[in-house]
């Protein structure tokens, strides 16, 4: 049988997190837009889609926010902006991003540069620096889930990671209570005929 949500989400280990956040810094062609676009992933757990439609209008540096107009929930969402994914923006926005009259963050590389990058440009970077990270099982969607993940195991409720998320229902959030470790070892009766 293939129950609906029955299969665990897919997402980093600490160690992984590390490997993958210490490739960011690497000097090459295109690695500050892959940076800045994997810690929108990671940081905020904003989907491909969302990444490749951010605007310059969107980012408040003064405030520390980052506002989502275009969801896929269909509202608009205000973000903190962390500190390491704003520094992360910024470099790509300084020293990388080319010139261009568009008001999107990430914009092609290859001429014409007048031109936003598709989601499949998103999900490129993102599998390419997990590859550099010496992470082979990774894609893009596995750092949205590596996010609430983190929530849940620090102690954050279903109710957090679906307002982080911006999930429109609380029950699309509850596959990650699956992996809240420290609450399910509270919870789990012992395993027929074993020591405890």
């Amino acid at each position: 049988a293939s129950w609906r949500l029955a299969s665990l989400p897919k997402t980093l280990t600490a160690e992984e997190i590390k490997q993958l956040i210490a490739t960011l810094g690497q000097a090459g062609r295109s690695l500050r837009r892959a940076a800045a676009i994997v810690r929108c992933a990671l940081d905020l757990g904003l989907r491909s889609g969302e990444v490749a439609r951010l605007s310059l209008d969107d980012i408040d540096w003064r405030a520390g926010t980052l506002t989502l107009k275009r969801t896929k929930s269909a509202r608009q969402d205000v973000l903190p902006l962390p500190d390491a994914t704003g520094q992360a923006l910024a470099e790509y926005l300084r020293h990388e991003r080319p010139t261009s009259t568009m008001v999107t963050v990430f914009v092609r590389r290859h001429a014409p540069h007048d031109q936003p990058v598709g989601v499949d440009v998103v999900r490129d970077a993102i599998g390419n620096a997990l590859r550099r990270a010496g992470i082979p099982h990774g894609r893009s969607h596995s750092l949205r889930h590596t996010l609430a993940c983190r929530l849940v195991n620090s102690g954050g409720s279903i109710k957090e990671v679906a307002d982080v998320l911006r999930h429109r229902s609380l029950n699309t959030s509850l596959i990650y209570a699956k992996l809240d470790q420290q609450r399910l070892t509270e919870v789990a009766l012992p395993w027929f005929g074993s020591a405890a």
